[in-house]
């Protein structure tokens, strides 16, 4: 399996960077968030990449695995409310400003990369994909929280807003433009009803509301009540949703 780590500056959040890419770049490309506070060794620590290995090998898929901030911005529970905010703003700009550039100079097939994660991944997933659905060919999300308020005390400022798609998402009119291109994207939200799960229940049940309420054509699964908040079952997951996603992204 090809792998390659890359290290950059980003200007968005004036520090090193890291990607890990697996596979040839004639795959199908995948932007990979990891869980909270992990970075982009995330996948292939906890079996992820394992789990992919005949997509990776087989050339059908590209995985690029970023790192985070998360320490400095949702974990970040006694720091600056505002301050978290505008770090998180500043990670959202260093994906679709600097990440999504270089994954169009690193891969060859001419498609926009799907993004996927579990746990805080899937909310990274889901923010980045819904503000900027012309870059994404699609959003696999696994067990995500999607109300940023969940992780800021209830509190929300104008940035916080465009990074909680609870928010976001059921104040955008049904008009809007980017309406008819999520129509034209898979959208895969997932989450177990077992243990660890409360709070990725409840906002993907409403997620599910506001993508019927907006007529956005989305696949929202609640699997059984033994399907806990972790990898094993992760892997079980993007296993039986990727061919779904990768048949229909654009």
């Amino acid at each position: 399996m090809n792998r390659e780590y890359y290290t950059h500056f980003s200007q968005a959040l004036q520090k090193d960077m890291h990607l890990l890419v697996y596979g040839d770049n004639s795959g199908y490309p995948i932007l990979v968030f990891p869980t909270q506070d992990a970075m982009c060794d995330n996948f292939e620590n906890f079996g992820m990449i394992g789990t992919l290995a005949d997509y990776i090998e087989s050339g059908r898929v590209q995985l690029f695995c970023v790192d985070t901030v998360d320490s400095e911005t949702w974990s970040n529970v006694w720091g600056d409310k505002p301050w978290r905010a505008d770090r998180q703003e500043s990670y959202y700009h260093y994906i679709v400003d600097e990440v999504v550039p270089l994954i169009r100079d690193w891969n060859a097939s001419d498609r926009r990369p799907v993004t996927t994660g579990c746990s805080m991944g899937a909310n990274h997933a889901l923010i980045t994909f819904l503000r900027r659905p012309d870059l994404f060919g699609g959003v696999l999300a696994l067990s995500g929280v999607y109300d940023a308020r969940c992780f800021f005390d209830g509190w929300m400022n104008s940035v916080l807003y465009d990074n909680s798609p609870v928010t976001f998402l059921s104040n955008m009119s049904k008009d809007h433009p980017y309406i008819a291109i999520y129509n034209q994207r898979p959208i895969v939200l997932c989450v177990g009803q077992g243990a660890w799960e409360e709070d990725g229940i409840r906002t993907t049940a409403t997620m599910d509301g506001i993508f019927k309420d907006k007529g956005i054509a989305a696949w929202v699964d609640f699997w059984g009540y033994d399907v806990n908040h972790d990898w094993d079952w992760w892997q079980k997951q993007i296993r039986y949703f990727l061919p779904r996603v990768l048949e229909e992204a654009q």
